[in-house]
């Protein structure tokens, strides 16, 4: 059985920054009064990207505007972020959690999962009383508190760490499902969308254990793939693995930042085809095959998140890569303004294992010759010297 925590920041730029000033003198804890993180009104960035306990109570909700915030509570207390910071208190926790295991996934800047398969001899076997160990450790060394969840896979962790906060240990075993996971709304289930889930919603799909018990054919016909993945997550079941900088090593990946955050679905489509079109190519290049595919964002409050998939026959062709790529995007995809938007291609291999049969069609096999013809043009001439015509899903 794989036994997989996921360390989640309380509040983290907030808390962060509270910690920061703490240690350079100012008086008050900004966790215990009216306060928030947020841009500068003047460049028209006054948006809140964090909240104290006590501002919430007010009603003042992330991503609101500042003046929004203030007609709530005028005497409220602003901070600029400190993304500096912010990545020097990430990688401090890193190398804190890093001391328990190898097998270690920065998924954010202030999320890691951690792979605990196997460390019974050095730990035991009460992994809730070692997340609690973990836990409180962290509360003593660096002043901020974390919530800590544990599940047999990534998506139980993470389910189980966003349960009630803050300063939490809570499990997410697969005996628990039923009864921890399933009455939660569908919008809840991790990497589900916010168009699948008022999509679902409006099937009468309202709960994740109305959604574990739907038929598959249903979900097919109104999802397609993606109702496969949304009927095996409801039920608990995900297989991916925990990516550690190790792993990284291993890889192909392309991000960009964008110049500005970007809102529409077919803008971002655009921008991933393109990076597609990089990776795929380098992957040709070094005569290699990618078996898992990611998408990485980071949005508009500087939240990193990612979602990957494993494919059984390695491949390094655009189509079949941008394909998946749209699949990941569409399934995981908030529709939050995005900042920064990525693609990585892991699990290399230079063995292919897909056999071609005499009942596949031409179209594949012209495919790839025609990505050939083109890796070769650009080798000559530059990237620039020949595109595919067309970005759209499925066509080239």
């Amino acid at each position: 059985m794989r036994i997989i925590f996921h360390i989640d920041v309380n509040n983290a730029f907030l808390s962060w920054t509270a910690v920061n000033l703490l240690e350079n003198g100012y008086k008050k804890d900004i966790r215990k009064i009216p306060a928030v993180i947020a841009g500068d009104e003047k460049l028209r960035h006054g948006i809140v990207l964090a909240k104290s306990p006590v501002a919430k109570n007010y009603g003042i909700v992330t991503a609101e505007t500042l003046y929004s915030a203030r007609k709530k509570c005028k005497w409220i207390e602003v901070f600029p972020p400190n993304h500096a910071l912010y990545l020097e208190q990430s990688k401090k926790l890193y190398n804190y959690l890093a001391t328990y295991t190898p097998d270690i996934e920065q998924y954010s800047v202030d999320e890691c999962f951690l792979d605990m398969t196997g460390t019974t001899l050095l730990y035991g076997t009460d992994y809730v009383k070692l997340a609690h160990k973990i836990k409180d450790e962290i509360k003593e060394k660096f002043g901020f508190t974390v919530n800590v969840g544990i599940g047999e896979n990534k998506l139980c962790a993470k389910m189980a760490s966003d349960f009630e906060k803050p300063d939490k240990v809570h499990t997410l075993f697969m005996n628990e499902i039923e009864t921890k996971m399933w009455p939660l709304p569908v919008s809840d289930l991790f990497m589900l969308g916010r168009s699948s889930a008022r999509k679902l919603e409006s099937l009468g799909i309202r709960t994740i254990g109305d959604l574990a018990k739907c038929p598959k054919q249903l979900l097919v016909k109104h999802f397609k793939k993606q109702g496969e993945y949304f009927l095996e997550a409801s039920r608990g079941i995900d297989n991916s693995k925990v990516v550690s900088k190790r792993d990284k090593n291993k890889c192909i990946s392309i991000s960009k930042t964008l110049p500005y955050d970007y809102t529409k679905k077919e803008e971002l489509e655009k921008i991933l085809f393109d990076e597609v079109e990089s990776v795929s190519f380098e992957l040709r290049r070094k005569k290699l095959y990618a078996k898992t595919v990611a998408i990485t964002y980071r949005n508009f409050l500087f939240k990193n998140y990612s979602h990957q998939m494993t494919i059984d026959n390695p491949t390094s062709s655009t189509n079949d890569i941008y394909n998946l790529v749209i699949t990941l995007f569409e399934r995981s995809w908030k529709e939050d303004p995005i900042r920064n938007i990525g693609v990585r291609l892991a699990d290399l291999t230079s063995e292919r294992k897909e056999q071609m049969s005499i009942f596949d069609n031409t179209e594949k096999v012209e495919t790839n010759k025609m990505e050939e013809v083109m890796d070769d043009i650009i080798s000559r001439f530059g990237r620039d010297s020949v595109r595919f015509a067309s970005k759209s899903k499925n066509k080239y």
